[in-house]
């Protein structure tokens, strides 16, 4: 392994390293714009210049390999002039548009010229005007006069989506970033584009002029669009108000996890946050009060209601006659509350959590996974493993509909994405007691005795496995909305109300409770999972090959 100094401090790194890697490993920041560590090196920006001892001018740390010995030095008085005169040379041309700018905050221009910059400018032409504002895609929006030529986005369209929709073309000061002609940047993956680019060329249609990005909230969690789990960021805005339409979050951005997702999240998860607000949430509880219909009620009369409803119909009918559907949306700690609470408190047998697959599921080579439930793995854990005689969702549904099930309770909004509205009308016309615990008002609220308000998973804490098992973990980002409440708490209410042992309250404390009961999460807390996760199934690997 070669040893590098870098600023007087030195490291052995192993071969192949480049100078910009080693210094991360120090803690050294060296600028740059082309540089992306989830893209191929280009090493045309020049912002990484360094002086490298005994080489004969300053060179890029970007794309020069760490060497035995190496003494590198990067905030000499020769780099400190060539970093400005980069940026001299980059905002030429670049126009004033700062404070109009949807980039500003996280403008890499306007760091760099505070942090190395702050020089008076030798130029006195006019600026050279290119095209402003140009959508180019249903999600993008180009504006080439403050492009820097990083080409950032053009190895994203080359190297990651593989759609090549973008190019630099012309020569000199007149080349400008443009789509192929005729050609719309559409793939799965455009809002990466916005993420790549490291000054205000390429924005997102859908964030722009929203919230100003100092007065956003950043909570690390994990997207909860399909088996992928990637790992995000939910953007809070905390100073709401009519230019964002009194909505909390403001944006989805993918956070790096190198063995989930690596630096990328597809548009379907990144734009999926307009459901935490949308105008079908659930917000208050609904009870079907004998002779009156469905009203509107709060918590106190919904939760009364439940246990008047269910304890009268499964007095009547019995407890065979009573079944649960759990979709695999809900996280570790509610589908472990449920079992708690409906299996062994309860004693109903017929709890379901496998659903048919997703007619409208899409599968790539890069992320994007046809099953669309987030949890399906902890689900087949903590519910029933797929080879178990558990019923699936569809024989419940099938037994619901030939009038043998009196009484259902179903949690979670999965049902939704796999079945119509008139298919669940008619599965479960002839269920006398439907208890709905559901985010999203639905065909399922309007048929429920009682339809309970869920809060969504960025209202909440929990944890999910994805489809290869790993467990990780996801921070509450808002308060629930409405009177939205999080299921474990819904549960314990429930639980106390008919003297049943519940889960903890707490998901922290409930996850706990679950590493102790299931195998698979022995050993794991919140605290050992980390921002990355655990994937439990390796370790066991690991211990039966040893």
């Amino acid at each position: 392994m070669p040893k590098v100094t870098i600023d007087d401090r030195t490291i052995d790194v192993p071969a192949g390293t480049t100078v910009i890697q080693a210094a991360e490993k120090l803690g050294i920041y060296i600028p740059r714009y082309c540089y992306h560590p989830g893209l191929s090196i280009a090493g045309s920006c020049r912002m990484c210049l360094v002086e490298i001892e005994k080489a004969p001018k300053l060179q890029i740390a970007c794309y020069t390999f760490v060497t035995e010995g190496m003494v590198v030095r990067t905030t000499t008085e020769k780099v400190i002039v060539a970093r400005q005169a980069i940026l001299e040379f980059l905002l030429a041309n670049h126009p004033l548009d700062c404070p109009v700018c949807d980039q500003a905050g996280e403008c890499k221009l306007q760091e760099f010229y505070m942090q190395f910059g702050q020089y008076d400018s030798t130029l006195l032409e006019n600026k050279l005007k290119k095209h402003k504002a140009m959508p180019i895609g249903p999600h993008i929006m180009l504006d080439s006069e403050r492009c820097i030529l990083c080409s950032r986005c053009v190895r994203f369209v080359d190297e990651v989506s593989k759609t090549h929709e973008l190019g630099i073309f012309n020569r000199g000061d007149h080349s400008e970033l443009l789509p192929v002609k005729g050609v719309t940047v559409d793939n799965p993956y455009s809002g990466c584009l916005a993420d790549v680019c490291p000054v205000g060329a390429l924005t997102d249609r859908d964030f722009r002029f929203k919230v100003r990005v100092w007065y956003l909230d950043k909570t690390e969690s994990v997207c909860h669009g399909c088996s992928r789990g990637c790992n995000i960021e939910i953007h809070a805005n905390r100073r709401r108000s009519h230019h964002n339409d009194g909505k909390l979050v403001a944006r989805l951005k993918p956070r790096f996890n190198g063995e989930v997702n690596g630096h990328w999240m597809c548009d379907a998860g990144r734009y999926s946050y307009k459901r935490f607000e949308s105008e079908d949430r659930l917000l208050q509880p609904l009870v079907r009060l004998t002779g009156k219909g469905q009203e509107k009620a709060d918590w106190t009369l919904a939760l009364s209601q439940v246990d008047e409803q269910v304890t009268h119909q499964v007095g009547r009918t019995g407890v065979a006659a009573a079944a649960v559907i759990a979709t695999p949306d809900l996280s570790n700690e509610e589908l472990y509350a449920v079992r708690c609470l409906f299996k062994q408190g309860m004693k109903i047998e017929k709890i379901a959590h496998r659903c048919p697959a997703d007619p409208n599921g899409v599968e790539d080579n890069l992320l994007r996974k046809s099953d669309t439930f987030a949890n399906a793995y902890g689900a087949g854990l903590i519910i029933g493993a797929p080879h178990t005689a558990d019923p699936t969702v569809e024989t419940i549904l099938e037994a619901a509909g030939a009038g043998k099930l009196k009484t259902l309770f179903i949690v979670g909004d999965g049902l939704l994405s796999r079945y119509s509205a008139e298919a669940l009308r008619e599965k479960l016309k002839n269920v006398e007691t439907l208890i709905a615990i559901q985010t999203h008002g639905s065909v399922l609220t309007e048929l429920a005795a009682v339809a309970l308000p869920m809060a969504t998973f960025a209202e909440t804490d929990g944890t999910i496995c994805n489809f290869e098992g790993r467990v990780q973990h996801f921070d509450q980002a808002i308060p629930p909305v409405g009177q939205s409440r999080p299921l474990l708490e819904m549960l314990v209410d429930l639980a106390n109300r008919w003297e049943l042992k519940a889960a903890p309250r707490l998901p922290e404390s409930c996850f706990t409770e679950l590493a102790g009961s299931v195998e698979y999460f022995s050993g794991l807390t919140y605290s050992k999972l980390g921002d990355a996760g655990v994937n439990p199934s390796r370790r066991s690997a690991a211990t039966a090959t040893a």
